[in-house]
C-alpha cells in the first residue's frame, strides 16, 4: 500500500519565487526595453537607431569585445600551467593552496580593483591603463580556470598519454592528439565564463579605466547617473543583452559539438609525486608565480591600508571605527559596514526561504516544467547587475503600475536586489542534495504516522540543512560584495561598503585613500569569513556551484 502524501502543490510552492522573479527581475528588464523601443508609449526605433549610429557606441562596443578576449587568452594561458600542477601532482599544502586561490574569484571586483591601485599607486602611470585592466582581470579570472581545467584534468586517465608515448609520441604530439581533445570542453567552458565575467565587467573598469576606457556596462552607468540619458542608456543595455544572448547560445553550441565521452577516473589517483629535479623546479616555479600573481595584489593592499604619515599604523582602521565621517560618504565610515552587513542578512533571508521553496520544485518535479522553472531562477546571472540596478530605476514608481508608495527612495530595494543576484546560488546548493534523498525515507516516517510537513521537517530538513547553510553563505557574501546595482539605487545616506570605497576612491588625498584601502580589507576580511565557513559547512555536502 503507496502512503497517502498531501501537502502544498507545487503550483503554489513555485509561486512565491516566480513572482519575486517577474516583479524584481522581468518587470525591470521589459521597462528598459520599453525605455528604450517605446519612449513615448508607441514603438520608436528612431532613438534606438541615432545612438546606436554614434560613434562612441562603436567605440565602447569595441573595447568591450577585445579586452573580454584579450582577458580571456591571457587568464587561460596563465592558468593552463597551474591547472596542470594541481590536477597531475600530489605535494605538500596542496589543498590549502588550492583552496586559497579561489580567493580572489569570491573577493568584490571593487576590492580587486582596489588591491591593484594599492600595487601600483594612485599616481602610477600604469593606472588607467589596459594593462592595469587586464592584469586585474587575469588576478580575478585565474581560479576558474584552475578549478574547471583543472578538475577535468585531473580526472584523464594518464594511461592514455603512456600508451602515446610508447607508440612513440613526443611529449607535445601526445598532449596535442591525446590530452588536448579531451581538455577543449573544459577549457571550452572556463573561457566562456571568463568571458562572460570580463564582457560585463563593472567595478574594475570603472576605478582602473578612467576615463579613457569603458564597457558597455560602465557606459550604461554613465549615461544614467552622470548624464542623465535613459534612452541611450536603454540602447545599451538591449545591445549589452543581445551580445550576451549570443554569447550564450554560441557557448551552449560549443559544448555540444565538442563533447567527448570517456570514463573519468578518481583525481586522488592520477596525481603524483614529481619526480626527479626537473619536476620539482617546474612545480615551484608555477607556484611561486602563481602566489606572486595572486598574493602580491592583497598583500599591497593590506599594506597600504597600514599606511600613514608617520610610517605603518593603524591610523587609518581608527578613523573608520571612530566614527569619523567623510564628506564623500555623507554618514560615518562604520555606518557602511552596518548597512552591507544588515543589507546581507535580509537579502540572505530572502534568498533562503524563496530557494528552499524553488528548490523543493525543482527536486520533486520532473520534466519541462521543472527545467524551465529552473532556466528561469538563473536568469539574473546571465544579466548585467548594472541592467538591473538601471532597471529598478526606470520601473519603479513609474505609471501605469505605479505602486502605493516610491520603492526606489527605499533602502529595501537593495536586499531585494542583492537576493535577486544571489538566489541561484541557493538553489543550486539545495537541489542536488534534495534530489539524493531516497523517497523510501519519507514513506517509512509516513508509515508510522508522520503527517507530511512532520516528515519533512524529521526526514529532508536535517539532510538539507547543511546545504541550506552553505547556499545561504554563498548569498551573503554575494550580498556583502554586489557592486554594480547598488551603485545605482543606494542613497547616499545608506552606502554599502563597496559603495563607500568607491566614494572615497573619488576623492583626492593620501588619507582618504588609506583609509579607502583600510575599508577593502575590511570588506576582504568579511568575505574571507564568510567564504571559510562555507568550507567548513560544504565539506558535507554535494552541492555543485
Amino acid at each position: 500500500m503507496t502512503p497517502h502524501r498531501s501537502g502544498p502543490g507545487p503550483l503554489l510552492l513555485a509561486g512565491p519565487p516566480l513572482l519575486f522573479l517577474l516583479v524584481f527581475f522581468g518587470w525591470p528588464v521589459a521597462a528598459i526595453l520599453a525605455a528604450g523601443l517605446a519612449p513615448a508609449g508607441q514603438l520608436d526605433l528612431r532613438p534606438v537607431l541615432d545612438t546606436l549610429s554614434e560613434p562612441f557606441v562603436r567605440e565602447v562596443a569595441w573595447f568591450t569585445l577585445w579586452q573580454a578576449l584579450l582577458s580571456t587568452l591571457l587568464t587561460v594561458a596563465l592558468a593552463l600551467p597551474g591547472a596542470y600542477v594541481f590536477a597531475r601532482y600530489s605535494f605538500p599544502g596542496k589543498r590549502l593552496l588550492s583552496a586559497l586561490a579561489i580567493v580572489p574569484f569570491v573577493l568584490p571586483t571593487v576590492v580587486v580593483a582596489s588591491a591593484f591601485l594599492a600595487l601600483l599607486g594612485p599616481r602610477s602611470p600604469l593606472v588607467h591603463t589596459i594593462w592595469a585592466i587586464l592584469a586585474a582581470h587575469v588576478f580575478y579570472n585565474y581560479a576558474i580556470v584552475l578549478r574547471l581545467v583543472g578538475g577535468a584534468w585531473a580526472q584523464l586517465d594518464p594511461r592514455l598519454v603512456e600508451a602515446a608515448r610508447l607508440l612513440g609520441a613526443s611529449r607535445w604530439r601526445a598532449f596535442r592528439e591525446v590530452t588536448w581533445p579531451l581538455l577543449r570542453p573544459a577549457v571550452a567552458s572556463a573561457s566562456s565564463i571568463v568571458f562572460l565575467f570580463t564582457f560585463t565587467s563593472f567595478g574594475v573598469i570603472l576605478l582602473l579605466g578612467g576615463p579613457r576606457f569603458a564597457t558597455l556596462e560602465v557606459e550604461i552607468y554613465r549615461q544614467t547617473a552622470q548624464l542623465l540619458d535613459l534612452p541611450a542608456a536603454a540602447t545599451l543595455s538591449l545591445l549589452q543583452m543581445v551580445a550576451l544572448l549570443a554569447l550564450l547560445l554560441a557557448y551552449a553550441r560549443t559544448q555540444e559539438r565538442l563533447a567527448v565521452a570517456l570514463r573519468p577516473v578518481s583525481g586522488a589517483l592520477t596525481a603524483r609525486r614529481p619526480r626527479g629535479g626537473g619536476e620539482w623546479l617546474f612545480l615551484a616555479a608555477v607556484l611561486a608565480g602563481s602566489g606572486l600573481l595572486l598574493g602580491l595584489p592583497l598583500a599591497a593592499l593590506v599594506g597600504r591600508s597600514l599606511a600613514t604619515g608617520a610610517g605603518l599604523g593603524l591610523a587609518n582602521y581608527v578613523t573608520l571605527f571612530s566614527g569619523a565621517s567623510q564628506p564623500a560618504l555623507f554618514v560615518p565610515p562604520l555606518e557602511a559596514v552596518r548597512n552591507s552587513l544588515l543589507f546581507a542578512v535580509v537579502a540572505t533571508a530572502i534568498c533562503v526561504v524563496l530557494g528552499l521553496l524553488a528548490s523543493l520544485v525543482i527536486a520533486r518535479r520532473r520534466g519541462w516544467l521543472a527545467q524551465s522553472f529552473d532556466a528561469m531562477l538563473m536568469l539574473p546571472l546571465g544579466t548585467s547587475a548594472v541592467i538591473v540596478g538601471f532597471g529598478f530605476i526606470v520601473a519603479f514608481g513609474r505609471p501605469p503600475i505605479e505602486l502605493p508608495f516610491d520603492l526606489r527612495t527605499s533602502p529595501l530595494l537593495i536586499p531585494l536586489a542583492h537576493a535577486l543576484v544571489a538566489l541561484p546560488f541557493v538553489v543550486r546548493a539545495v537541489v542536488p542534495v534534495m534530489r539524493s534523498i531516497d523517497s523510501r525515507l519519507r514513506e517509512a516516517a509516513a508509515m508510522l504516522g508522520a503527517s507530511p510537513a512532520r516528515a519533512w521537517r524529521e526526514v529532508d530538513l536535517p539532510i538539507i540543512g547543511r546545504a541550506l547553510l552553505v547556499g545561504g553563505g554563498f548569498a551573503f557574501a554575494v550580498s556583502v560584495g554586489e557592486f554594480g546595482a547598488t551603485l545605482f539605487i543606494a542613497r547616499p545616506d545608506t552606502p554599502t561598503l563597496p559603495v563607500a570605497i568607491f566614494r572615497l576612491l573619488s576623492q583626492p588625498g593620501a588619507r582618504i585613500f588609506g583609509e579607502a584601502m583600510a575599508m577593502s580589507v575590511v570588506l576582504m576580511a568579511v568575505t574571507a569569513l564568510a567564504m571559510l565557513a562555507i568550507e567548513r559547512f560544504r565539506a558535507g555536502t554535494v552541492g555543485q556551484f
